[in-house]
């Protein structure tokens, strides 16, 4: 079987790889009354029964493609607007009222997705085929332990989700982009860089400056794709050391499938510190009146600098030293897209 092309690897990078956990949006964005949201390449139904669990079909009916999202919140299911076809979270359609014991009855017909709340946000099992139980959705422990506190921080941003990875990637725009940051205006605005191997991916960090600025960023894969930083804190920065950042980024649109012809990505990126007893609640007191408007100038950063290049930007780069960890980030997702692409030999 022949590798698949450089297009075709690019194609499914663009729209996001599958069998991976994706986080789609906050929690509280979907509620009983069932929604529409795009995201990986898909138009999505999503809903919550009477329980509080949330449940996730593609937005389309299988009679006749009406969009679910519009229907009738059955609990476990949703009835089409259209017919009233009932269609399962699990993609099973239970009744057809105008047609009793049609053939359509009992089948799997629509697309499902396996969904669950984790860190103040939605999760998304972004399965090639239909599972029964998912792997464990794995998060790190700034996100799963007590003795971290968080807070989510959601935008949306025009452009590739994989700019805004690469972003993240490259410790060195802390000293250029966001100088004027009340955390990011220390240490060398020329640094050398090493690449060292982790249990479940790599560091890229500066070598021989540590906890002065952005000096390093982790990348994660734990059957879902995570970054994390540390940014040091003055004193001012109140309890709790450094202020550690964990990122995931999910493509919203890709520009084969946008009517405007342009990537759309969701963006979430938790402001966490360790922190316990009464200096977590002054940690979170001074992070809503003081330091979350602080970040949210340097997002605004970021997304100004991201948005305003071309889209065909990383095709036309000349990299340098600096640029070693995005690469290695770069061949890991290509390596994996390519075995996905490509089917195991059978004897």
């Amino acid at each position: 079987m022949s590798a698949a092309s450089a297009t075709e690897v690019d194609a499914l990078l663009e729209r996001g790889l599958y069998d991976l956990w994706y986080p789609l949006c906050p929690s509280d964005f979907v509620t009983e009354r069932p929604s529409s949201m795009r995201r990986l390449g898909y138009k999505l139904a999503l809903w919550r029964d009477a329980t509080g669990a949330a449940h996730a079909l593609e937005d389309h009916c299988p009679h006749r493609g009406a969009p679910l999202s519009m229907g009738v919140n059955l609990g476990d299911r949703l009835a089409c607007p259209y017919h009233g076809i009932e269609v399962r979270c699990d993609g099973t359609v239970t009744k057809v009222p105008a047609s009793p014991g049609c053939t359509l009855e009992g089948s799997r017909a629509a697309r499902s997705f396996h969904v669950v709340d984790a860190a103040g946000a939605l999760w998304l099992y972004n399965s090639r085929a239909y599972v029964a139980t998912p792997p464990p959705l794995k998060l790190p422990e700034e996100l799963t332990s007590p003795e971290w506190s968080s807070f989510p921080c959601y935008v949306e941003w025009r452009g590739d989700y994989r700019y805004v990875a690469d972003n993240v990637m490259d410790p060195m725009h802390g000293s250029f982009v966001h100088k004027q940051s009340h955390s990011m205006s220390e240490g060398d605005i020329s640094a050398k860089f090493k690449l060292r191997k982790t249990e479940d991916g790599f560091m890229f960090e500066k070598d021989g400056q540590r906890d002065v600025n952005f000096d390093w960023t982790e990348w994660a894969d734990t059957d879902t794709h995570w970054m994390r930083l540390a940014i040091p804190y003055p004193k001012t920065g109140g309890p709790g050391g450094s202020f550690t950042v964990i990122g995931s980024y999910t493509p919203i649109t890709s520009s084969a499938a946008s009517t405007a012809g342009a990537n759309m990505s969701a963006v979430f990126f938790w402001r966490c510190r360790k922190v316990d007893g009464w200096q977590r609640d002054v940690w979170r007191f001074l992070y809503r009146n003081r330091l979350e408007a602080r970040h949210w100038v340097v997002l605004e950063q970021d997304r100004v600098m991201l948005e305003t290049m071309e889209p065909d930007a990383n095709a036309r780069e000349h990299l340098y030293e600096h640029d070693i960890g995005l690469s290695r980030l770069r061949k890991i997702m290509q390596a994996q897209a390519q075995r996905q692409l490509t089917p195991p030999l059978t004897a």
